[in-house]
């Protein structure tokens, strides 16, 4: 199953024609939310965005670290890939299912993507977004999105060498924008 199968970033890497100095130890694999390991890595890692400034700067609220892998694994079509370097996990792509009503078919949504600032610049992020193209393939999803922030030139690179590009309906009506309106809820 695809699912099950770890990622090679040897593999990833050659068939992006990316070249690499140094070779470490990483992979890449599936979460499993019910995993103590895997949800330690995943809060550690999350955290490690919010913290960063393109993540706005401040670490996961207590009551969001207790809820979020229990949330996660409530989502219908949620997916975490995670990359480690032997037990230390270095890289984390958060996706959510949705669907296209102009495709009629699902989609895969890229929320969050990180990678530890020391690792940086190795191909992590080619890899865990290779792998995540290829679960949504095998879901039978019509495309990826992501939002990214206009400032965050080095992600954008990154996307932009993957394959993404900025949403267009037509040139002349310009591309999307990704807005947001906060709703009060109990969570």
């Amino acid at each position: 199953m695809a699912l099950a199968r770890l990622i090679n970033p040897r593999a990833v890497m050659a068939a992006k024609s990316l070249r690499r100095t140094t070779m470490s130890q990483w992979y890449c694999r599936p979460a499993d939310y019910q995993s103590r390991q895997d949800c330690a890595a995943i809060l550690a890692l999350m955290d490690c965005y919010a913290a960063d400034p393109m993540g706005g700067g401040e670490p996961l609220a207590a009551s969001v670290r207790q809820r979020l892998c229990a949330a996660l694994a409530a989502q219908p079509g949620a997916l975490t890939i995670l990359a480690f370097e032997g037990e230390l996990a270095i890289g984390l792509v958060n996706a959510l299912q949705g669907f296209s009503t102009f495709k009629a078919q699902p989609l895969l949504n890229i929320h969050d993507v990180i990678v530890r600032p020391e690792r940086r610049g190795r191909g992590v992020c080619v890899a865990m977004l290779a792998a995540v193209e290829e679960l949504a393939r095998g879901r039978g999803c019509c495309k990826l999105t992501l939002e990214v922030l206009e400032g965050n030139t080095a992600a954008r690179r990154s996307y932009q060498g993957f394959g993404f590009v900025d949403y267009q309906l037509r040139a002349e009506y310009g591309s999307a924008r990704f807005m947001e309106k906060p709703v009060e809820s109990n969570p």
